[in-house]
């Protein structure tokens, strides 16, 4: 074996076992069945212009060079980011742990009870710390949760408002400039006016539906809004408030002040720059909007032995059931780092929290005393971390500081601000008063010290407790914290454990060696608004991934932008539309979209102010040329977008896919090609040679960013030469296409950090290995197909019997024996395994996606498994009390000295001999979904606090 061959490590199934494969499904070659599985006339006619793959060995010096170009200045930015200490417990034991980085979504609630309960103590942090009554499991960053509250108060207008069409949004001039651009990005389609002003001299006239502010302001300084909300709520004006989470530990809750939103980013709590992310945003509101709130919701259940469980609350709001009625596309949150910034929390506790931001503050002050002291000006009145300098040359100071390695805010020619961190030292205090003590040419040292008066006025300092849960209370010690973090990995099942076969979800290998270097402060400490060239590892890195992902997908152009899936098909359609509105075709603003498609798709056109007309599937699942072109003919003047995955959700390479795509050509459209199953595409076909004109990838899908239990994720989108002078831009760091849409997400560009996992899995395994994972992601597929077949149906093939890179079997006939299709998933996890997607696309179905990174032995594994459980619906019929109802079987259930079943504990707990040798518990039974949702908690708080809701 070549021990230097990446590809060897990546791809499960070895060459033998290859052979074996084909022979089972039918083929003489790989050549022969991806012949017989992609057509012909779309299949790439030549090898893919990539460099030369790199051994792990040579990818770490490589990537090490890289890191070196970095300058990791000391920033004092602010404007939204901060450097932050990341505890080691946490970062061995979290960020470093595939325990934590591998999971899925936490769909599957009896198997994922652990970072559930993670995700609980970040929602009752944010509650504590805003004052609110409810909290999200976190969004993508701040910006983007701004944008959402804007939406979602839109949504919740009064029906006066409504009827009366009360359209205009208030936004403090004190706003982050990238929350602002989003925002911008945002209202036009939805029609919503934005209107930028001081929050001091605000009207409050009845044509605004509500107003944001910033606490405190982007260049530090606090006002206390009381005032404005209270006159903002006598005018029906609803208010949302972003926060900076480290300042709420010193500052009133917003909450107090009866502000109907609360957002804002845990970045400072423990997780690391990263040149902009991934970060967790958090969003917390009031109960009344329980089901407005965009993104996921941890709430507290029953199992059915009455015993305390976690899940995901309130589902039936989420875009993959709403659908274009969906109010958001948000698709995932930024699980992982909402984990790590919870856990900071646990670890230090209110009087931690509450000691760092005294330390902040006392710094803060000390370096505002001693710049005045030097005769300079600082003008904010009120600060936490943050102070406003008057100099009379910011060039001038810029040249002296960066000599120094340190990086300021310059506001204008004659402006600074100086925003202090965690990490803010003695010393550093001292570098950064040499700037100025050189600037005003003066060789005095400077004495400095804090006074001991708080600069946060007594009106508007913090004087409720937070985190009295006892879970902030009891992990203080590393030891005490360490042994939590594995007792809640223990009960969540990951791709350490085994395979994830979620259909759509392409649950692949993340390589050690992709993940190394994101501990690396040389990544990790620096901020997204340097001078671009102090980050010149990362800028290689993100030009050449971007060139990369061009070459993949036959494409003019890239933007790394878009932080998820969701937002990068909301971007790929936004540019669509400026490209319409460039050539005076404003009016194009109907989509095109399958019957069959993912939620997100509807959810994301009607953001980008699209009307969404859904097109027919047929009987095979493929799309109804026939409906496609009729409905095209009938908008024709009309016609923005066909928006298509490609292998279809159904797991097919439709045959038809360029006379498809010709025909939204020919009537005025564009394509978008989702690019959900890209898994299937890579190095054998590609969006441009298909006719597509803009594709969104998931990186945490094809390109190896890990799922994180449900993010980080990143969704670049690829684009033809007409639409890349649209790509997304930034007011802070220049980016995008010449004629840039403002921003899709706060950072120029997005989630940067775990893009360095993508750019690593494309490096190492280059042109041979990214095509032949393609190529074994379909064989696997196909061998599932061909094993299962005889214990069930599989729904659709392509015209020649073979499957793409997942399949759909068919668990419908199986309820006449009384058996639903969530009774064969929550068996499979008696049996080790987590559940292929359940009921999408088609409903009463199991879609299988088993990648590429599987060996042999796994996928006997989980086909045995498969056919096992379909041995146990036939026994089913006999009695209802059987072991797929009763599934998942606790270690409670079988170590329990009463046993009620009428089949064996053996049966239950270890029904495969494989089992036993590595048996996966699941830690409750089956979830009471409908309980938790009439009983909505979703904080560590005590029980007996609430009411039902």
């Amino acid at each position: 074996m070549r021990t230097d061959v990446f590809a060897l490590r990546h791809i499960g199934v070895s060459e033998n076992d290859q052979k074996q494969l084909l022979k089972i499904i039918g083929a003489n070659s790989l050549e022969q069945l991806i012949n017989e599985t992609i057509p012909t006339d779309i299949q790439l006619k030549k090898p893919l212009q990539l460099s030369k793959a790199m051994s792990e060995h040579e990818f770490l010096n490589h990537i090490q060079k890289l890191a070196d170009k970095n300058k990791v200045f000391k920033s004092y930015i602010g404007l939204g980011y901060h450097e932050a200490i990341i505890p080691s417990v946490i970062q061995r034991n979290i960020l470093e742990n595939p325990g934590w980085y591998t999971a899925y979504t936490p769909y599957q609630a009896e198997i994922a009870q652990g970072r559930l309960e993670a995700l609980l103590n970040f929602q009752t942090m944010i509650i504590d710390l805003t004052g609110m009554e409810l909290a999200n499991a976190s969004l993508l960053d701040e910006s983007t949760a701004a944008a959402e509250a804007m939406t979602m108060l839109f949504n919740v207008r009064s029906r006066a408002q409504k009827k009366n069409e009360v359209v205009k949004f208030f936004v403090s001039e004190e706003v982050l400039p990238q929350t602002l651009s989003l925002l911008e990005t945002r209202s036009k389609p939805l029609g919503i006016i934005l209107v930028v002003d001081n929050h001091e001299t605000f009207g409050f006239d009845d044509d605004f539906y509500g107003a944001l502010l910033q606490y405190p302001g982007k260049h530090g300084q606090i006002h206390d809004y009381a005032d404005f909300v209270s006159k903002a709520k006598e005018n029906s004006i609803k208010v949302a408030v972003a926060a900076d989470i480290l300042s709420l530990v010193a500052l009133k809750a917003p909450g107090e002040f009866g502000v109907d939103v609360v957002v804002g980013t845990t970045q400072r709590f423990g997780i690391p720059l990263g040149y902009g992310g991934p970060h967790a945003a958090y969003f917390a509101t009031k109960v009344e909007y329980k089901r407005n709130i965009p993104g996921r919701i941890i709430g507290m259940t029953k199992d059915v032995d009455g015993k305390n469980a976690l899940r995901m609350a309130l589902q039936t709001r989420e875009q993959h059931i709403k659908r274009d009625k969906a109010t958001s596309n948000i698709c995932t949150a930024q699980v992982l780092l909402a984990v790590m910034a919870g856990m900071y929390a646990v670890y230090h506790g209110s009087k931690g929290l509450q000691y760092i931001a005294e330390k902040v503050h006392q710094k803060t002050k000390a370096i505002s005393q001693a710049i005045e002291g030097l005769g300079y000006k600082q003008l904010n009145t009120s600060f936490f971390d943050t102070i406003k300098v008057q100099v009379n040359n910011s060039s001038a100071l810029k040249e002296i500081s960066e000599k120094k390695s340190i990086n300021f805010n310059y506001i204008d020619t004659q402006t600074v601000s100086i925003s202090i961190n965690e990490g803010t030292t003695e010393s550093d205090i001292k570098d950064i008063l040499s700037c100025f003590t050189e600037l005003k040419q003066s060789k005095e040292a400077i004495a400095f010290s804090a006074s001991l008066k708080s600069m946060i006025p007594e009106a508007i300092q913090r004087n409720t407790p937070f985190l009295e849960a006892e879970v902030f209370n009891a992990y203080h010690s590393e030891t005490e914290l360490m042994r939590y973090i594995k007792k809640l990995e223990r009960k969540d099942l990951s791709l350490n454990h085994s395979m994830i076969s979620l259909g759509s979800c392409t649950m692949k290998l993340n390589a050690a060696s992709e993940m190394l270097p994101l501990s690396s402060p040389k990544w990790g400490n620096i901020h997204p608004f340097v001078p671009v060239e102090q980050a010149e590892g990362y800028q290689t890195v993100l030009k050449e991934l971007e060139n990369d992902l061009s070459t993949i997908t036959g494409f003019a152009a890239t933007s790394l932008q878009p932080n998820s899936g969701a937002q990068g098909e909301y971007a790929g359609l936004m540019a669509i539309k400026a490209y319409h509105q460039s050539r005076n075709e404003a009016n194009r603003n109907i989509c095109l979209i399958p019957a069959s498609a993912h939620g997100t798709n509807p959810a994301s056109a009607v953001m980008a102010g699209m009307k969404v007309v859904v097109t027919k599937t047929d009987e095979k699942g493929n799309i109804d040329v026939a409906d496609l072109k009729e409905k095209a003919l009938l908008h024709k003047d009309n016609l923005s977008a066909l928006m298509v995955t490609y292998p279809s959700t159904h797991g097919v390479f439709e045959s038809s896919i360029k006379q498809i795509t010709k025909i939204i050509h020919d009537n005025g459209g564009q394509v978008y090609m989702d690019g959900a199953n890209m898994n299937a595409q890579v190095g054998l076909t590609n969006p441009a040679t298909i006719g597509a004109d803009v594709c969104h990838l998931n990186l945490h899908k094809t390109f190896a960013i890990p799922h994180g239990g449900g993010g980080p994720g990143v969704g670049p989108i690829c684009v033809a030469e007409q639409l890349a002078p649209f790509l997304p831009g930034n007011p802070v760091i220049k980016t995008g296409g010449k004629n840039a849409i403002t921003a899709i997400s706060g950072a120029p560009w997005g989630s940067s950090m775990v893009c360095i996992i993508s750019y690593a899995y494309i490096k190492m395994l280059g042109e041979y290995g990214l095509s032949q994972s393609t190529k074994i992601a379909i064989l696997n597929a196909n061998y599932i197909k061909e094993r299962l077949s005889s214990g069930y149906d599989v729904l659709y093939t392509g015209e020649q019997g073979r499957a793409a890179h997942e399949m759909i079997i068919d668990c419908r006939p199986f309820k006449r024996n009384g058996i639903e299709v969530s009774d064969i998933a929550k068996r499979l996890m008696d049996y080790g395994f987590h559940a292929p997607t359940v009921s999408f696309p088609v409903a009463g179905t199991l879609m299988i996606e088993p990648t590429e990174s599987e060996s042999l032995a796994e996928l006997d594994r989980f086909c045995d498994a498969m056919l096992s459980i379909r041995e146990e619906i036939d026994k089913a019929m006999d009695n209802p009390n059987n072991v797929l109802k009763n599934a998942p079987h606790t270690l409670g259930m079988v170590t329990n000295d009463e046993w009620d079943f009428p089949y064996t504990r053996q049966q239950a707990a270890f029904p495969l001999a494989f089992v036993s040798e590595n048996k996966f518990w699941p830690s409750v039974r089956r979830v009471d979904d409908a309980y938790g949702d009439r009983n909505l908690i979703c904080s560590c708080t005590p029980i007996a606090a609430y009411m039902e809701a």
